[in-house]
């Protein structure tokens, strides 16, 4: 195996930090396709990993959309828990409205309190006190928005090595075709040779 070569296997090895492996790179078609016979098979393969790559992506673009709509609810309810805790307990009840469904409120009076309900998750709500649900929330907040990052990384990282290989396919096509012209080039060549060869002398 050529060093070039070897050098697009330890690439293919290495993978970004969520595991997702780097796409060939394709710079001379001739260290990684040995002949015409390797080329339908190459770019079955390289039709295979840019299929692939597209399902992650997809799923990756639909877990960032989740986490886009999940980060501003979990902000509001930051912030609600932020203003109880500033609220001193001579405090008069405070009048406010709540959300019952989509289009649904109603008014509540809500007293001075050390400690409120949270929705966890399949239907589970636990009652905590005031510090540690902002402790909580703080944490999910960072937590979402670290998921977030890492997924628009991830999906950045999943473009270019589609791109990569829809570049290492249409090397690896052009090549073939242009073998193929050469070998027929060649084979015309033979042709006429033969023919001279064949002629008698006048």
């Amino acid at each position: 195996m050529s060093s070039k070569a070897a050098e697009v296997d330890k690439k293919e090895a290495a993978t970004n930090p969520r595991g997702i492996p780097f796409a060939p790179f394709v710079d001379k078609v001739e260290d990684y396709v040995s002949s015409r016979a390797e080329v339908e098979g190459t770019l079955k393969s390289f039709q295979e990993m840019i299929s692939k790559y597209q399902f992650m992506q997809a799923n990756t673009e639909r877990r960032a959309l989740g986490l886009r709509e999940k980060l501003p609810d979990i902000q509001k309810t930051l912030d609600t828990v932020r203003f109880l805790k500033t609220r001193k307990p001579d405090s008069e009840p405070l009048e406010t409205t709540f959300e019952l469904n989509d289009t649904l409120y109603a008014r509540a009076l809500v007293p001075p309190t050390e400690e409120v309900y949270l929705w966890l998750g399949a239907n589970v709500m636990l009652a905590y006190p005031i510090p540690e649900a902002e402790d909580l929330l703080e944490s999910k907040h960072t937590a979402a928005q670290v998921s977030l990052d890492n997924c628009e990384e991830d999906l950045d990282f999943l473009r270019e090595q589609i791109t990569t290989l829809e570049v290492a396919t249409a090397r690896v096509y052009n090549w073939d075709v242009a073998q193929r012209r050469k070998e027929k080039a060649e084979g015309g060549s033979a042709s006429i040779e033969e023919g001279r060869v064949a002629t008698p002398n006048g």
